[in-house]
């Protein structure tokens, strides 16, 4: 897609073409480039395999030097139940379609489970980056319950072929503790092995949706997740698109003792504006020293194209290092996947799109 067609698509009622961040503006922030690796992460504790697994990463797929990222992700058959996540494409049962619709679709690296990826790792971890993920949510147990178990170990993903490893962590859940615990050490490994690390940022807490308004996309809570995503050595944080801010000020509204907060958060450091939601998020990975790459969301049928387009505009002028979009690309056919990604591509490629 071209800039005309972008701009088509999408419209300027949110004024995501014309905003500017008047809040913490874009001098402030490590940006995307073609030589992040050397202007960012080269005078950190990260060792040179880590380094070159990164650079690897960066110097794949359509984006290649540009210092954005495009990533696919399908760890759904445990996340979701196989069934659920590939009866629209039962082609997907087959981790070697997820690796294809990768490579044709221009990623940087695809995203999957151990087994999935041990399964076609001699023909095809030369030719993309693998990103193992370590742990996963499994719904099988009655009644459902949402923790992250550890499926596999660094040593097993960096057996793979693996360029990095990923986790999620329910930030704000019971068993968080236990997750930073375990991610962090997993991490560490993961550093020491020379791969790169990517976490999930996720929130989990029922009582993060009051008076039915859901504020589990709150820019406020998940730039805390973020920030602590980094403060265990993270190299790229994942994060759902912000749609809400002042989680903090919801939950303590009724009497309640929780977190800390300033009224400078809503008014000095963020706006209602998406943009602006968004570059709170970048903030919070240490001033973009840690790229921040938003999540494609589920696949809403019809209207996924303009969706993924619009995440995408949001992320890259914030300040954002790209986008991780999986279901709206693999439930669907699979030229149709392939052309979507491609859409998301082109919006950081397009120059015209920049840093608000």
């Amino acid at each position: 897609m071209n800039y005309s067609e972008i701009t088509t698509l999408i419209g300027e009622q949110e004024h995501l073409f014309s905003h500017r961040c008047q809040t913490i503006t874009k001098e402030n922030l490590y940006l995307p480039g073609a030589d992040f690796i050397d202007r960012v992460h080269l005078n950190s504790s990260r060792n040179i395999q880590t380094l070159r697994s990164l650079e690897s990463i960066y110097r794949s797929g359509r984006l290649s030097g540009s210092g954005y990222l495009s990533i696919l992700p399908v760890d759904q058959g445990v996340e979701h139940s196989a069934g659920a996540s590939f009866s629209s494409n039962p082609i997907y049962f087959d981790p070697e379609n997820i690796v294809r619709l990768a490579i044709e679709g221009g990623c940087n690296a695809v995203v999957s489970t151990v087994g999935g990826l041990a399964t076609v790792a001699r023909r095809y971890a030369h030719k993309i980056p693998f990103i193992v993920k370590l742990n996963h949510n499994e719904l099988l147990t009655y009644p459902n319950k949402y923790d992250q178990i550890m499926f596999t170990s660094v040593k097993n993903a960096w057996n793979t072929g693996a360029a990095a490893v990923g986790a999620t962590i329910f930030f704000g859940s019971l068993a968080s503790n236990q997750q930073i615990i375990a991610v962090a050490q997993a991490f560490e490994q993961a550093h020491e092995l020379g791969m790169a690390t990517v976490l999930w940022c996720y929130l989990r807490n029922e009582n993060f949706v009051q008076d039915e308004v859901d504020y589990h996309t709150a820019a406020d809570l998940t730039g805390q997740a973020n920030y602590l995503g980094v403060t265990i050595q993270a190299d790229i944080i994942k994060q759902k698109l912000p749609e809400i801010n002042g989680g903090y000020k919801e939950l303590c509204r009724y009497g309640t003792n929780y977190g800390k907060y300033t009224e400078e958060m809503y008014t000095k450091l963020a706006t209602a504006h998406p943009i602006d939601l968004c570059r709170y998020q970048v903030m919070n990975c240490y001033m973009g020293r840690a790229g921040l790459i938003n999540s494609g969301g589920p696949s809403q049928g019809k209207n996924d194209l303009k969706e993924s387009v619009r995440t995408a505009i949001i992320n890259k002028r914030a300040g954002g290092m790209g986008l991780i979009a999986g279901r709206k690309a693999f439930q669907k056919p699979f030229h149709e996947g392939i052309m979507l990604l491609h859409a998301i591509q082109d919006v950081y490629l397009e120059q015209k799109i920049d840093i608000a």
